[in-house]
C-alpha cells in the first residue's frame, strides 16, 4: 500500500480528516524548503503538496504567482525539488510528498526520466494541472510503474460525464476545487461542495481533498466535515510573502497556522 493510501486509510480509522498544505519549492529561499516541510509535519500536516516553481501558472492567482517568481529568482528547478525531496525523506519516511505543478518541466526532463527521479527522491504523486486525463494516458502508465499516484483535479463545474472520466482515471486522491477562479479566490459555499462531492462519490471510492478559499482555522473544520481531506496554500503562502526579509521565521509561524487549523479540525 502507497504512503498515501496508508495515510487516508489510517486517519479514516482515528474518525479524523486529512490536512494538506501546499507550499511552494524554494520559497522564499532554496534552504527554508526542507526546515518548512519538517515543521508543517510537526504541526500536524499529514500530506504535504510541494509546488514546482514555473513560469506560467495559470491556474494560480497573483499570491503564488509571484511564490513561484521569488523561487525562480533563485534558479529552483525541477530538479533541484526533487533533491529537496530527498532530503526530507533523509529523517521523514511516512509524510506523503505529491509534487503540484505544470507539465512543461516534466516534458523537458522526460516522463520515464522524471519518474525514476521522482521514485527515488520518495515523491509519492504528482499533480499536473494542465494535464487533463484524456491526454495522460502515456504519464499515468508511466508513473503508476514507479509507484507514483496521479492525482486529478475536479472542478464545481464538471458535468457529471466527465467527473466519472476523471475518477476512473485517478489515484491517490482527488483533489476538488472547491470555487470557480484561481487559487486565492474566497467564495466558499461549503453545502455547495457536500452536494458536488456527494455526486463525485458515485464513481469512486477515492479520498476527496477540498482546495481553494480555506483561509483559516473555521473554514478548515468546516471542509473537513464534508471532505476527506482539507488542502490549504494561499494563506500558508502570504505569510511566507509577509517573511521574505526574515525567512529564518518561515518554518515556525507558517507551522502554526497548520497547528491552529488542526487543532479546530481535530476538535
Amino acid at each position: 500500500m502507497s504512503r498515501i493510501a496508508n495515510c487516508f486509510a489510517a486517519l479514516k480509522n482515528e474518525g479524523r480528516k486529512a490536512l494538506i498544505p501546499y507550499v511552494t519549492a524554494g520559497d522564499p529561499t532554496p534552504t527554508v524548503t526542507v526546515p518548512l516541510l519538517h515543521a508543517l509535519v510537526e504541526a500536524g500536516a499529514d500530506v504535504i503538496e510541494l509546488g514546482v516553481p514555473f513560469s506560467d501558472p495559470m491556474a494560480d492567482g497573483p499570491v503564488i504567482q509571484l511564490a513561484c517568481e521569488r523561487a525562480l529568482s533563485h534558479d529552483v528547478r525541477l530538479t533541484d525539488v526533487l533533491a529537496m525531496v530527498k532530503t526530507f525523506r533523509e529523517t521523514n519516511d511516512h509524510t506523503p510528498v505529491v509534487l503540484m505543478g505544470y507539465l512543461n518541466p516534466v516534458e523537458s526532463m522526460g516522463y520515464e526520466g522524471f519518474a525514476k527521479a521522482a521514485q527515488a527522491a520518495g515523491v509519492d504523486g504528482v499533480l499536473t494541472v494542465d494535464l487533463p486525463p484524456e491526454e495522460g494516458g502515456e504519464f499515468s502508465s508511466i508513473m503508476q510503474a514507479h509507484e507514483i499516484d496521479t492525482i486529478f483535479l475536479l472542478a464545481p463545474t464538471s458535468r457529471e460525464e466527465r467527473i466519472k472520466r476523471i475518477c476512473e482515471h485517478g489515484s491517490g486522491y482527488l483533489y476538488y476545487v472547491s470555487v470557480k477562479g484561481v487559487t486565492g479566490s474566497s467564495a466558499l459555499n461549503v453545502e455547495e461542495v457536500e452536494a458536488r462531492l456527494n455526486l463525485v462519490r458515485k464513481y469512486t471510492n477515492l479520498p476527496l481533498g477540498v482546495g481553494f478559499g480555506i483561509k483559516d482555522p473555521a473554514s478548515a473544520k468546516q471542509v473537513a466535515q464534508v471532505s476527506d481531506g482539507v488542502i490549504v496554500g494561499s494563506v500558508l503562502v502570504n505569510k511566507i510573502a509577509d517573511l521574505v526579509t526574515a525567512p529564518e521565521r518561515v518554518p515556525a509561524e507558517v507551522a502554526a497556522i497548520i497547528k491552529a487549523m488542526r487543532t479546530e479540525m481535530d476538535n
